[in-house]
């Protein structure tokens, strides 16, 4: 097990306040003269195995790896970072390369994921700046996290880039992380949905499941999932949240959600519903950020995905991820150097 401390280029504003570093983990197992790594990454304030005994439990993982893939899983269902952690090593030690989890033609380098646009919270000026940048960069989908300086200036900024480029020139996608109250929320929507926005995550916090439905049964702006539904572990309870809220959009997260099989849980829950979804990292290195990017490709799905922040870090493990034009691609002509000896 490996802890790595990933730096920010510059402080990462949200919500929850402006990150400037962030501590991830490294399962490396080996089979028969082979190796294989998964990320087990912690968010911090935000994952539901946040919890002081985090490190404690990836040590006895590493110590009982020969229980096997399905053993390991069934023990660690409170801990949806490490069952992802588990679920990428696992498949990263049986294949022909140890980062090629899912051959395909994304990374034979014949394809690419189309993504969106991260826009940081932070002053006026510096979130128009990345605007201009990612439009610059070809990106047409933008999401834009709001809720951390004055809602007015954030709607003064979304209406002059909505006066400049129209709905099917630039998608834009709003992310709130919880930022409005249940009785703000619907002027909130309101306002927004003249500007033609593709959706908004999560408008008020998670956990509100009356409050949250009642806004998806009437909002004039489509309401997505996000935090709502990190913590829920029981699929009876995945199926009762979706029932219940039927939102018009879910984000699957691996790292926050159970890996590879909580996400296609939640996928069954939300087609079985009619209600769209897209993956989204969640601030992974490069190493999660493969395992995500590669699994999301053989989903199909022609939306933009939020898979764009492998270059959020300056000491991010080398790999061969780049993003152009709005779209996220593999070189497999670059070696790829296992990053712990």
């Amino acid at each position: 097990m490996y802890k790595y401390t990933l730096h920010f280029k510059r402080p990462a504003g949200t919500s929850r306040g402006v990150l400037t570093s962030k501590d991830t983990y490294f399962l490396v197992i080996e089979r028969d003269g082979k190796r294989g790594i998964g990320e087990c990454n912690l968010f911090r304030g935000l994952s539901a195995d946040d919890v002081p005994d985090y490190e404690a439990t990836l040590q006895w993982v590493q110590a009982h790896i020969h229980l096997g893939e399905e053993a390991l899983l069934a023990q660690l269902t409170a801990f949806p970072s490490i069952q992802f952690g588990v679920e990428q090593a696992f498949r990263s030690v049986a294949a022909a390369q140890w980062y090629e989890l899912f051959p395909s033609d994304f990374t034979a380098g014949k394809d690419a994921i189309a993504i969106n646009g991260l826009i940081w919270m932070g002053t006026p000026d510096y979130m128009k700046t990345q605007i201009r940048e990612k439009l610059a960069q070809g990106f047409r989908c933008i999401k834009m996290k709001i809720g951390a300086i004055a809602f007015e200036e954030e709607y003064r900024i979304l209406k002059a880039l909505r006066k400049e480029f129209s709905a099917e020139e630039v998608e834009i996608r709003v992310d709130a992380n919880g930022a409005f109250t249940p009785a703000e929320a619907p002027e909130v929507l309101a306002r927004l949905a003249e500007l033609q926005l593709h959706s908004i995550e999560q408008p008020i916090k998670a956990g509100q499941w009356e409050a949250m439905a009642q806004l998806c049964r009437t909002s004039p702006l489509p309401i997505a999932l996000d935090e709502e539904l990190i913590g829920v572990f029981d699929f009876a309870q995945k199926k009762r949240l979706i029932s219940q809220i039927q939102p018009q959009y879910i984000i699957l997260k691996p790292s926050l959600i159970g890996g590879y099989k909580g996400s296609e849980e939640w996928i069954a829950l939300a087609e079985a519903h009619q209600i769209g979804w897209w993956v989204t990292s969640a601030l992974e290195s490069n190493i999660g950020l493969n395992a995500i990017a590669q699994w999301t490709y053989t989903l199909h799905s022609t939306m933009p995905q939020g898979l764009g922040t492998g270059a959020l870090y300056t000491n991010n493990l080398p790999f061969p991820l780049s993003v152009e034009g709005g779209q996220l691609r593999f070189n497999p002509s670059e070696p790829v150097a296992f990053p712990f000896s």
